[in-house]
């Protein structure tokens, strides 16, 4: 009998195949359409009766640091709230050894749900 780790060792294996070969398919449609590599937007087109919808994104990270003193020296710091989210993230480390006096009058603003566990299984 196939025990359930070994099981999920199986369907991780096929899982990994799988998403191989279907990013190996999405390789030959952006050939086949002449894509773009910097594609920011949306392209359709119409081939054997289907519709292909690829949709591309140009990821940008901010330095908050930098932005902040760039617009300073500018005189833009006014725009910097239209322009751009500011999106507070948690410093676990710090958060764990600050005091209750400090952490405890925050606690409202933060909400926390659990999220779903990470597995790791090997076999001997």
């Amino acid at each position: 009998m196939i025990t359930l780790y070994q099981r999920w060792l199986d369907a991780k294996k096929l899982e990994t195949a799988v998403v191989t070969e279907r990013r190996q398919l999405e390789d030959q449609m952006v050939k086949l359409f002449e894509v773009p590599k910097d594609l920011d937007g949306t392209i359709k087109r119409e081939a054997d009766g289907f519709q292909i919808k690829m949709e591309g994104r140009i990821n940008k990270k901010i330095d908050s640091d930098k932005l902040q003193m760039l617009a300073a020296e500018a005189g833009l710091s006014e725009h910097l709230s239209s322009l751009f989210r500011w999106k507070a993230e948690i410093n676990a480390k710090a958060w764990n050894s600050a005091s209750d006096a400090v952490t405890k009058p925050l606690l409202d603003a933060i909400t926390s749900t659990a999220g779903r566990p990470t597995f790791t299984i090997t076999k001997d």
